[in-house]
């Protein structure tokens, strides 16, 4: 959840580092700081707060020059949001530096010892034991990737570390267990980072490191080995954006463009996934056509955003396959032994591809004999590498904390993967999924048309964004499209929000209406499901009865809500499994403007990191 930047060139090592710390700041923000290497020294400077506290340290006593360097930019676990608890952390001489994303689980342990003998860690962090530990290892050896190697071997936990020594002036050394690292590739120069977007303006050229692996970069190049000192087999790969996609192009914040970016993000994922015939394809599938032919059950694991997108997928799954499915809280899943075989799909869903809940859940069911299928939006993360499957979404680069296009993409890829299971298991004609396939085409320009609509949405967020608590309601696939709505709400604007079923509103929640009590509701197509319909406008006028202010997300032409909403949003008609992608849209606008109003930070929400990298 940290973001962690690593230099050796000819460039400013601190000018490169800086940068490169602006654009992981969505992935922490508690606290900031850099190390450099110069005149046969080591020097830092880290301050609490977010980046531009640290901006101002540096203006006012600068470094020195170097053209080697490691930043970072801290969410906090151990210990609070202090000058003292930033990183880099330093051994007691001050000729070791390291930043850390994760967490090192028998640090309590190792302090221990280290301050028996005699070492003094001033901060309350696990981080800082790596310090002293490659310290002590680095004397006896004289060799940096061999001192992190031994260090490696005696942490438990999951971590990301990356370390430079004044003695190595040239060296930036790396390691990493269920935490992501990177490898950037220039010429004559090298990058280190828990994202690409850290070196994505000075190269596209990557490569991706592998579990519990040390990398060690030089000027002259890049050597990568395993925790026992094995050399160790890697992949390149070239990254398919630039830095242009990860700048505000002008919009206010971040999430208002991810927002606009939506349309195309849907498109992209789409793109080349069927061919003429009908054939629908992934990016890459290691399970036999028979073992999918096999399946008596799916589950899908996911957190947050993503979750609500299983949600929504279990309906597309079991209406176009017919195979159960499940949807799991990644965070619960191990725990509570659940039943999985070699029958059973699980469908991992993260962003990042390095969700840590996730990952743990998909390496449980791997071990369970269950096969494993990834819908990720971020190529070479972790959780894709240890899938047997995987479905890149496309969205490119999302930056705000709160999801918007990936939530988005990765119900289009959910809905791709369940017709991809009806192809091979012959539950679906060629015909049949081409009408889909067309169906979901046209949502890119129904996307479009509900933005270009928003203007509404946004008066109405802003003359609510005194209220203290807004519901959701929704049936059907507009029942986990309202619990979006709620924790957008929740993520941005600070405040009391819920999404409910409409059917359970009568078995508990229809306590909270009262006099003016803001609810949205989620209004399926009468088309499609018209008795879910009606139903639903039977809520709506009786939650209207008790003095609620109803704001009803309803369909062009669905004229039977309008005596009792208060606000009506249209959105174009799409058939009933797909409304999610165009219903979910106003929610996103109305949280982010709800939020706008009330001073928040949107791009940056408090307490939050983008990527969660810890259990």
């Amino acid at each position: 959840m940290c973001g962690i930047v690593g230099y050796v060139g000819s460039q400013s090592a601190l000018d490169v580092v800086m940068a490169g710390l602006k654009r992981l700041e969505y992935r922490g923000y508690d606290s900031a700081g850099v190390a450099v290497l110069a005149d046969g020294g080591l020097a830092s400077a880290k301050r609490a707060g977010k980046l531009v506290n640290l901006d101002k340290e540096l203006s006012e006593h600068p470094l020195p020059a170097a053209a080697t360097g490691i930043g970072h930019t801290r969410w906090a676990t151990h210990g609070g949001p202090t000058d003292a608890n930033a990183h880099p952390h330093l051994d007691n001489a001050g000729r070791v530096a390291v930043v850390h994303n994760g967490i090192i689980e028998n640090f309590a342990p190792l302090r221990t010892e280290l301050a028996e003998r005699g070492h003094e860690l001033p901060s309350e962090t696990d981080t800082e034991v790596v310090a002293h530990l490659l310290a002590e290892e680095y004397s006896a050896c004289a060799d940096l990737a061999e001192a992190m190697r031994l260090v490696c071997r005696r942490l438990e936990g999951a971590f990301t570390l990356v370390a430079v020594h004044a003695d190595a002036p040239d060296v930036v050394v790396g390691a990493r267990r269920n935490s992501p690292l990177v490898v950037g590739v220039g010429e004559g120069e090298y990058f280190l980072a828990s994202d690409v977007a850290a070196f994505i303006a000075h190269t596209r050229d990557a490569v991706e490191l592998g579990q519990d692996q040390v990398v060690e970069l030089r000027r002259d190049g890049v050597r990568v080995t395993g925790f026992d000192g094995t050399p160790a087999d890697v992949r390149s790969y070239h990254v398919d954006w630039d830095a242009s996609a990860a700048e505000k192009a002008g919009y206010a914040s971040f999430m208002l463009k991810e927002i606009a970016e939506q349309p195309k993000a849907v498109a992209d994922t789409l793109l080349g996934r069927i061919d003429g015939s009908g054939t629908l394809s992934l990016d890459e599938v290691r399970i036999p056509p028979e073992v999918l032919r096999e399946l008596d059950k799916v589950v899908i694991v996911a957190c947050g955003t993503a979750f609500h997108a299983g949600l929504i997928a279990k309906y597309a799954i079991e209406h176009w396959t017919r195979i159960p499915c499940e949807v799991e809280l990644a965070s619960e899943f191990r725990y509570r032994d659940p039943i999985l075989d070699q029958q059973t799909l699980v469908v991992a869903i993260s962003q990042s591809g390095e969700t840590m809940d996730t990952l743990m859940a998909l390496r449980h069911a791997r071990e369970q004999g269950a096969r494993v299928l990834a819908i990720c939006n971020t190529n070479g993360s972790t959780i894709p590498r240890e899938s047997d499957a995987v479905l890149y979404t496309h969205a490119g680069p999302e930056v705000a904390v709160a999801s918007t296009k990936a939530f988005l993409t990765q119900l289009v890829a959910c809905y791709l993967v369940a017709l991809y299971l009806g192809q091979v298991r012959g539950d679906k004609y060629g015909d049949e999924i081409r009408d889909v396939v067309r169906d979901l085409s046209g949502i890119a320009g129904a996307v479009d048309q509900v933005l270009r609509t928003m203007e509404p949405v946004r008066e109405l967020a802003r003359s609510l964004a005194h209220k203290d608590t807004v519901l959701f309601l929704g049936r059907h696939v507009g029942h986990p499209v309202a619990l979006e709505g709620a924790l957008k709400l929740k993520e941005l604007a600070y405040m009391h929000a819920e999404g409910f079923a409409a059917g359970e509103l009568k078995h508990g929640p229809i306590a909270l209406i009262e006099e003016d009590l803001p609810v949205v509701v989620v209004v399926p197509s009468p088309r499609g499901r018209s008795v879910l319909h009606d139903k639903i406008v039977s809520n709506i006028q009786e939650i209207r009865a008790r003095g609620a202010r109803t704001i009803v997300i309803a369909e062009e032409g669905d004229e039977a809500v309008v005596p009792y909403a208060d606000h009506v949003v249209r959105v174009p008609a799409t058939p009933t499994l797909l409304q999610p992608l165009v219903a979910t849209v106003p929610l996103q606008v109305f949280a982010c403007e709800l939020a706008t109003a009330r001073g928040n930070e949107v791009d940056q929400p408090r307490n939050l990191a983008k990527s969660v990298t810890v259990e």
